[in-house]
């Protein structure tokens, strides 16, 4: 006889107040889950591999029998787990999901079913959260938005001035925060880079909160972002936007970006990533900035790939927009963002957009 396992869809999952458990690997839950999904591996990121290569190389039959001999062994632990999971939530309904729907899960809501766990396997697994994602990313590339675009140089504050104006409620779409990365050679040093999965994930939960604004504020970005592809509508967005270009002393820039990458914390990861300039410089420039840098002369390593290296291409790329771009001088962080906030409202007001 045939066990009947309770189901539902994403969509109904979604509209629910439910706990969503998350049966893959850990490394499957890290590239990508369901936003605060929990983790119940049903098997380790090494039996999963093992699995698969069974599987592989021998066949369903063998990899279903490994895979019994191991959830078997792990049986009473992950009866406990899911029993005070659900003891701490007696009013919400469990969704289990693995992959696509499949094996994983539904072995799990089955078996634990017959023990008067109340489990519900969700319907194409999380590959169905991900077509959601995607869907509504091709929604949110269909609205027409005001794009407003901070540029400047290396060290002028933006991400800080874009982060404190998110505090204060305006529309602002952090990319670099979305993608775990500050966009440089050396920008996922000391932070935890997302994958393009969550990335997009939480994109689509921000463009969610905008969705009623006619404008939004971003920083100027190329299309990647570390290993993160923006998606074309926010590109096209951002170069037909209009720019306030921040300009900041030196002095104050080699500040901000020794307070933001912490250099001395993170020494070998720096000396690693600028190996990976090293074809990208003049050998003289080259050793000039690793010697800096490796007598941990922090200012003057900032100083020198800043003028030599990071200005020049960043005043090429920003000569190749024609929209129209106010220029501000700001002194350092407190002021800039009382600058450029000056900057946007009077944009915002001019384009007889709504005021935030």
């Amino acid at each position: 006889m045939q066990v009947s396992i309770p189901t539902i869809s994403i969509t109904d999952a979604l509209k629910e107040d439910a706990i969503f458990i998350d049966v893959r690997s850990p490394g499957e839950y890290e590239e990508f889950h369901i936003p605060n999904a929990i983790s119940v591996p049903l098997f380790s990121n090494e039996e999963r591999a093992q699995v698969g290569t069974t599987y592989k190389q021998i066949g369903q039959g063998k990899a279903i029998e490994l895979g019994v001999q191991i959830f078997s062994k792990k049986l009473p632990e992950y009866y406990q787990t899911f029993k005070n999971i659900a003891n701490d939530n007696k009013h919400k309904n469990i969704i289990v999901y693995c992959w696509r729907g499949g094996m994983r899960s539904g072995t799990v809501v089955s078996f634990l079913g017959t023990l008067k766990l109340p489990l519900i396997q969700l319907v194409g697994g999380i590959r169905s959260y991900r077509k959601l994602v995607q869907a509504e990313l091709e929604y949110f590339s269909t609205i027409e938005k005001q794009y407003i675009v901070l540029e400047g140089n290396t060290g002028t504050h933006k991400t800080d001035i874009l982060e404190a104006l998110q505090k204060e409620n305006y529309p602002v779409l952090d990319l670099e925060g979305l993608a775990g990365h500050r966009g440089s050679t050396f920008g996922g040093i000391g932070l935890q880079p997302k994958s393009q999965k969550e990335f997009e994930r939480d994109l689509v939960l921000r463009l969610r909160e905008l969705q009623d604004s006619p404008y939004c504020i971003i920083e100027a970005e190329s299309k990647r972002v570390g290993r993160i592809i923006l998606p074309d509508f926010i590109l096209k967005g951002k170069d037909a936007g209009v720019r306030i270009h921040i300009h900041s002393p030196i002095e104050s820039r080699i500040k901000a970006i020794c307070d933001t990458y912490q250099f001395e914390n993170y020494h070998d990861e720096f000396i690693h990533a600028i190996e990976i300039l090293k074809k990208r410089m003049k050998p003289n420039l080259y050793n000039q900035i690793t010697e800096s840098f490796n007598n941990r002369q922090y200012e003057l390593f900032v100083k020198l790939i800043l003028e030599e290296y990071y200005d020049p291409k960043y005043t090429f790329a920003a000569d190749q927009y024609e929209t129209p771009v106010r220029f501000v001088q700001i002194q350092g962080l407190e002021d800039g963002i009382e600058i450029v906030k000056t900057e946007l409202n009077s944009i915002v007001k001019g384009m007889g957009l709504l005021t935030t």
